[in-house]
């Protein structure tokens, strides 16, 4: 099964590109191609889904699946590609490998968010990335309050704070200063915006924790955010339950793929400097 980020010109660009080449398959038959905001995953015998876009293309499929995470591996059309690591000539290359099955299928930890409202109401979200609470259009500081299986950590004074899963610590976790966290790892860092006090340093702790945030004193304009695209008001009296999801993220990788490797490439990792001759 195909997902497709849009309807873009360079999405339909690259699908031709794929679709070309399957054509020139005996073997092989596209049973279905969705755009994602389409896609609802049904009982059918999928054994992979494709997506052809990018890291928020994946964020956006992996939450539409919902409770019935299917294996998926990307096709990156967008920027820096964590997730989406093949290129379009990249999946045509490796097809043979992927027809074939030689893919290994990576398990990776999602989160449950509950935002318990102040007027009684409970929210849930699914995720792959972070939850956070920002001070947002407020432009002023928020104090979070932060607890682990019910016992008090901390309150974090500044632009919000950031629980994320391993998979999302080099998203905006890192923007903010957080490690990177090895993608299999079942852990949560907890990583405060531009705190204002300097000794509030990023956290890491156990995925099996129930982490808690709640804010007294919430300015206009604060924001829940799930994965960078789910955006609702946060009020003061609210509180979120953060937890491990009851499934996984499901990531197809072809043989050769290396983490560190990824690292180096993505993020500019070019080690020391190489001096010449004076």
């Amino acid at each position: 099964m195909f997902l497709l980020r849009d309807q873009s010109a360079h999405i339909q660009s690259a699908w031709e590109q794929i679709h070309n080449h399957l054509q020139a398959q005996s073997s092989v038959y596209v049973s279905a191609v969705s755009i994602i905001e389409d896609f609802y995953p049904d009982d059918s015998n999928v054994d992979l889904v494709v997506v052809l876009g990018g890291d928020g293309a994946i964020l956006r499929a992996c939450r539409q699946m919902r409770l019935k995470q299917l294996p998926m591996i990307g096709v990156n059309l967008g920027r820096l590609g964590f997730l989406a690591d093949l290129t379009p000539e990249g999946f045509c290359k490796n097809f043979a490998l992927i027809l074939e099955r030689k893919y290994k299928i990576v398990e990776h930890l999602m989160f449950e968010c509950k935002h318990f409202k102040a007027d009684g109401t409970v929210d849930s979200y699914l995720g792959l990335n972070e939850v956070v609470i920002s001070s947002a259009g407020a432009l002023s500081m928020i104090d979070v309050e932060l607890a682990v299986d019910n016992e008090l950590v901390t309150t974090y004074s500044g632009d919000g704070l950031i629980i994320s899963t391993p998979v999302g610590s080099t998203a905006h976790s890192l923007s903010a200063g957080g490690p990177i966290l090895k993608q299999d790892l079942q852990a949560f860092v907890i990583t405060p915006i531009c705190p204002h006090t300097p000794s509030n340093r990023p956290l890491v702790d156990n995925a099996n924790c129930l982490y808690s945030l709640t804010a007294a004193n919430v300015p206009e304009g604060a924001m829940l955010v799930i994965d960078g695209q789910i955006k609702v008001p946060y009020s003061a009296g609210d509180r979120l339950e953060i937890t491990k999801a009851s499934v996984t993220f499901k990531l197809a990788r072809i043989p050769g793929f290396n983490y560190y490797s990824r690292l180096n490439r993505k993020l500019g990792w070019g080690g020391q400097p190489k001096y010449g001759a004076e």
